[in-house]
């Protein structure tokens, strides 16, 4: 029996799983930090200006969060409807008797609809929660 086979998989799973441990490690230590910077500002703002300044402050970053949403809401479905095309265009050229390219029907679905929800149906920045 060949043995190479069993010690590669532990062999390659050990640094994959520890790696994903060290970003999901890094990650949360940089969420906090913005967390501490972000709550450290909003003191700052209160002591210097009062309340209102502070209010103002979060309602803007959160219009900035929510534009960022839609904008990648726009990105994601504009790629994946590109790769819906790129498929339908790779099946048709092998030229095959059944109607293998409408496969590609389904990424190029999932890219409009995201499409459509980003322009049509998404709140603006004016109806964002906590907007006036």
């Amino acid at each position: 029996m060949d043995y190479s086979i069993a010690l590669f998989v532990p062999l390659l799973l050990v640094p994959i799983f520890s790696f994903v441990a060290v970003v999901v490690w890094a990650d949360a230590r940089r969420k906090e930090r913005e967390a501490l910077y972000r709550s450290e500002m909003v003191k700052k703002i209160v002591e210097a200006q009062g309340g209102g300044s502070a209010v103002e402050f979060l309602r803007e970053e959160e219009r900035i969060a929510t534009r960022r949403a839609r904008e990648g809401q726009r990105l994601g479905g504009l790629v994946t409807s590109a790769v819906g095309i790129a498929i339908m265009v790779l099946l048709a050229a092998l030229d095959r008797k059944e109607p293998a390219y409408l496969a590609g029907l389904v990424p190029l679905a999932v890219g409009a609809t995201l499409l459509v929800y980003s322009y049509v149906l998404a709140p603006r920045d004016d109806q964002a929660p906590g907007a006036r």
